[in-house]
């Protein structure tokens, strides 16, 4: 009935997750806000969604591990499995922002969440509302930097621009309705499994939670991938992990602080997401540079699987 209970979850945050980016998206060309603003900003809070039901499910319901475990889970996953598989079905062009501004954010943010938990063993309100101000600065950079090349974001879908309030709000409704359900159930299923198979909520949540919560993610990359779209799948995903640090653990902490419960989790789970974060750089720089290739797709996937290995 547990298994049952993380099937349905998952199913419901990734509809929940499809109906808010696109009420989102209607949502804001009905408020005016330009194609890039809204690539930038909404759809990256909105695909964020599932990971914040859930942490912030997890963190009310007494289970920190989870919360934590949830986002450097996916984080991982977005670059070993994601990026890994995205990879093998074609090469994918790394462009300059990934070294002069996304990676260095993503890897500052990645370090500052391993020293507030490190210094203390807790992520306090304090600490949340400092990550929530550093995305802040963030998008206003990226948005600013965009501004001044002219960028063009492909993942907004301008047939969105044309739609009624009747039909955004319905959309809206269906969709956290469906983000409430979808976590309430994922979480209390993986909590089950994990009592009745006697391991950790963090091990269940590094591996089941997050895979199951960065499968939007990877349906997406490996369509964009397919269609030959090989520039959309590192830029999402580096943003994903920024995301899901700064928005989904800054405010799952200001709204209830999380402790870290297990060890594993300061001691090996943050140093995996460190060092898959670290080996992206080494692979983009490597003969060929700026290419991800396929080979470098097998050495990401196979370092994934490794990781699962090792934590299970």
């Amino acid at each position: 009935m547990s298994i049952f209970y993380v099937i349905i979850g998952l199913i419901l945050l990734v509809v929940g997750g499809e109906f808010l980016v696109r009420s989102s998206i209607g949502l804001s060309f009905k408020l005016s806000i330009s194609k890039m603003v809204i690539g930038m900003t909404v759809v990256s809070f909105a695909t964020s969604a599932p990971e914040l039901l859930v942490s912030l499910q997890a963190a009310l319901d007494g289970s920190p591990a989870i919360a934590l475990n949830n986002v450097i889970g996916s984080n991982i996953a977005n670059i070993g499995l994601v990026l890994g598989i995205t990879a093998l079905i074609g090469p994918i062009a790394v462009s300059k922002d990934f070294y002069k501004l996304n990676w260095p954010v993503m890897m500052l943010f990645s370090l500052v969440l391993y020293y507030f938990l490190w210094n203390d063993s807790v992520l306090t309100q304090l600490e949340g509302v400092i990550l929530l101000v550093g995305l802040a600065a963030f998008l206003f950079v990226l948005i600013r930097s965009a501004r001044k090349e002219d960028v063009d974001v492909e993942e907004v879908d301008d047939a969105l621009a044309s739609i009624g309030y009747g039909k955004i709000f319905g959309w809206l409704l269906i969709g956290g309705v469906s983000l409430y359900f979808g976590s309430e159930f994922l979480v209390n299923g993986a909590k089950d499994i994990a009592q009745n198979m006697g391991i950790s909520e963090g091990v269940i949540s590094i591996t089941m939670i997050a895979i199951g919560t960065s499968v939007p993610e990877l349906a997406a990359s490996v369509i964009a991938a397919m269609k030959g779209e090989k520039a959309i799948s590192l830029g999402n995903l580096i943003g994903s992990n920024i995301f899901n640090i700064a928005s989904v653990l800054g405010l799952t902490a200001i709204i209830k602080e999380i402790p870290v419960t297990e060890a594993q989790i300061l001691s090996r789970d943050i140093f995996w997401m460190l060092g898959f974060a670290a080996a992206l750089l080494l692979l983009v720089f490597l003969p060929k540079k700026f290419i991800l290739n396929r080979f470098k797709g097998v050495f990401l996937f196979l370092g994934y699987v490794l990781f699962i290995y090792l934590v299970l």
